[in-house]
């Protein structure tokens, strides 16, 4: 009989809210090739001599904000994601979990899941929408990691989700949380990547001219600004919402040639048009973290009330609800 493992992927979280553990953590995730794209000399010393010097002290007090109970949300959800699927799959799949940066990290994780010595191989990275800079990069680093195996499995790989519709369905049960008619507005927020990234995966083209924020083509299935429009437009069906009802916005830019429109500038766009609740989907997120805790429920929520809102409701993302559990399952014995 075959014996099957699966590894979960997320993208990381610093050991500790301590500078020290958040500079360790930046320069292990910006020093990637996919996250900044740049030449290596520029990146060596954009990174280590300008932006972690910089951002880590910074970056350590947010942390500090997000750090709970149970240490970083992201690290807390993914390993109950993992229990709970292990749980489900009793002895059929042995379940791993591995963080593209940091603990529990891909190499130690992979090393030990080679001595179970799995015939199959399922690899999720938990990112609804492709990539490069976070699906790509976590399947890279697996099969880089893989090919060191003595013996070679048959290995799947999951690409993305965000069109399956259990996923869809258990976003759907997070809003139920909440009354739509007693918001003005709903906001769909998806962290933002450089037009340059989105571009990679339909070179020649642009997402213009691809009707990237329209429709899923041939040539554009891989476009994360693609996908991201996909998503929402299966979740407002299930909501049945109007397009005057929602905006899709894109958080989380470094710069202006970040894929647009910002997520911020909508949150003050809509306060300033007299809009007073807003109700705010990350369907990009699996697990609250950085991004979503702090940047929407803290950060948006200050902008919003600062420019004539009041309250910013944040739908909180799948952690270990057992919706997830079940779709994450039906991802695995998916062949």
């Amino acid at each position: 009989m075959s014996k099957k493992g699966v590894l979960l992927i997320n993208l990381g979280t610093p050991n500790s809210p301590s500078t020290k553990d958040v500079r360790v953590y930046l320069t292990e995730f910006l020093n990637d090739p996919y996250v900044i794209d740049i030449n290596w000399f520029a990146r060596t010393l954009l990174v280590n001599l300008i932006i972690v010097p910089f951002r880590a002290p910074k970056s350590a007090k947010i942390y500090q904000k997000l750090w709970t109970k149970n240490g970083s949300p992201l690290l807390y959800y993914s390993q109950e994601v993992q229990k709970k699927l292990q749980a489900e799959l009793v002895d059929s799949y042995g379940i791993h979990l591995a963080m593209r940066y940091q603990y529990p990290s891909m190499d130690n994780v992979i090393a030990e899941m080679e001595k179970e010595n799995y015939d199959e191989l399922t690899i999720i990275p938990l990112y609804p929408q492709y990539a490069t800079s976070s699906t790509k990069t976590s399947i890279e680093k697996a099969k880089k990691l893989l090919k060191k195996w003595k013996k070679q499995p048959t290995v799947r790989f999951v690409e993305h989700f965000y069109d399956n519709t259990s996923f869809i369905d258990t976003i759907i049960e997070q809003a139920k949380q909440f009354t739509l008619t007693d918001y003005d507005h709903v906001l769909f927020s998806y962290h933002g990547l450089p037009i340059r990234q989105l571009h990679k995966v339909h070179p020649g083209k642009t997402c213009e001219e691809l009707n990237c924020k329209t429709e899923i083509n041939e040539q554009n299935k891989y476009c994360y600004q693609a996908q991201c429009y996909e998503t929402t437009r299966l979740i407002v069906k299930k909501l049945n919402l109007k397009k005057s009802d929602y905006s899709v916005g894109f958080q989380s830019r470094l710069d202006d040639k970040w894929v647009k429109p910002y997520a911020d500038k909508l949150v003050k766009q809509l306060a300033e048009a007299g809009k007073k609740k807003l109700l705010v989907f990350s369907p990009a997120f699996v697990a609250d973290c950085l991004e979503t805790t702090i940047e929407i429920s803290d950060e948006y929520q200050g902008i919003f009330i600062e420019n004539g809102g009041e309250k910013l409701q944040l739908v909180p993302s799948l952690n270990d609800h057992p919706k997830w559990i079940a779709t994450l399952k039906a991802l695995i014995l998916t062949n």
